[in-house]
């Protein structure tokens, strides 16, 4: 069955180009109206004239993510236009790769000015929408250099991940409003990673074979709290587990039987993806260990 969007009205940030132009490309042949956002006119005016000439809805707001003003009128005029804000789809990025020891903390600051917070602001911008009409889809871009690391990217990956932490409670916070959000973590050849990587490593990593994952993401049927990993027409899901660990209790010698312990602690046999964070001191207070020894 086709997935059919086509009363949904959707921001994409960052849409001039790479990932976000192929993201909003395809939103709209599903149905969706786009607000094309990107710092360039010319590359937001290029997407919303593809989308136009399909036969589609588009429009363009040209500011960045940090301009918090900004943001919020994009949000502002799409409800006016169009009456409803149903997707965001926070894509827009940059890079400013050096390893921590040479990396300047203005870049660092820049990047998670950029990713996190440009992410925080058009979704504050649209949540309180999203909650009146009960319904909303967030998609945030995370990386794998921020769920496993990547060497020069400190910066990048601390924002990465922090796109994590806010997917996973804005999911718990938006579950009574219908508001289903999660993460895209992509592989693509873009702007971004031209100068990362070779032209052999990057054949095949077309933007446009990652975009379905956005698709599905916006879909009304899509699930909730859920990291997807994307690239090359391959679609994974990543988890943050925690495993059943080892009780130690008030032990003088704690410390040493956690450091002879470490197989036990890492052991990822029965490992869980807790619903929230109370599960760790659930766990915690409730652990196996705990009950032999009070048995």
């Amino acid at each position: 069955m086709t997935i059919d969007l086509s009363r949904r009205v959707a921001v994409v940030t960052g849409a001039g180009g790479g990932l976000g132009r192929s993201h909003a490309l395809a939103l709209a042949r599903h149905g969706a109206r786009v607000v094309v956002n990107d710092l360039s006119e010319a590359g937001a005016s290029a997407v919303a004239a593809e989308i136009l000439a399909a036969g589609g809805e588009a429009v363009t707001c040209v500011c960045s993510v940090t301009d918090r003003a900004a943001v919020f009128a994009m949000v502002e005029d799409a409800v006016a236009r169009w009456g409803s804000i149903d997707i965001v789809v926070n894509n827009a990025g940059i890079l400013r790769d050096r390893t921590f020891a040479k990396m300047d903390l203005d870049d660092f600051e820049l990047v998670l000015n950029v990713h996190l917070m440009g992410s925080v602001n058009v979704t504050k911008a649209a949540w309180p929408h999203m909650r009146e009409q009960g319904y909303g889809r967030v998609i945030f871009t995370t990386s794998s250099s921020g769920l496993y690391g990547n060497f020069g990217q400190a910066n990048y990956g601390a924002a990465k991940m922090g796109l994590v932490g806010l997917m996973q409670t804005l999911a718990l916070e938006g579950a009574k409003s219908g508001i289903h959000v999660n993460c895209l973590a992509p592989s693509a050849a873009t702007q971004m990673t031209e100068s990362l990587y070779s032209e052999d490593d990057l054949k095949g990593l077309s933007t446009d074979l990652v975009s379905p994952g956005i698709v599905a993401l916006a879909s009304e049927k899509a699930p909730t709290r859920t990291i997807l990993l994307a690239g090359a027409g391959g679609f994974e899901q990543a988890h943050v587990t925690m495993t059943r660990g080892l009780y130690v209790g008030d032990a003088a010698n704690a410390a040493e039987q956690i450091e002879a312990g470490w197989t036990v602690v890492s052991d990822r046999s029965g490992e869980t993806v807790p619903e929230s964070g109370a599960a760790q001191y659930q766990h915690e207070v409730q652990h196996p260990g705990r009950l032999r020894l009070a048995s």
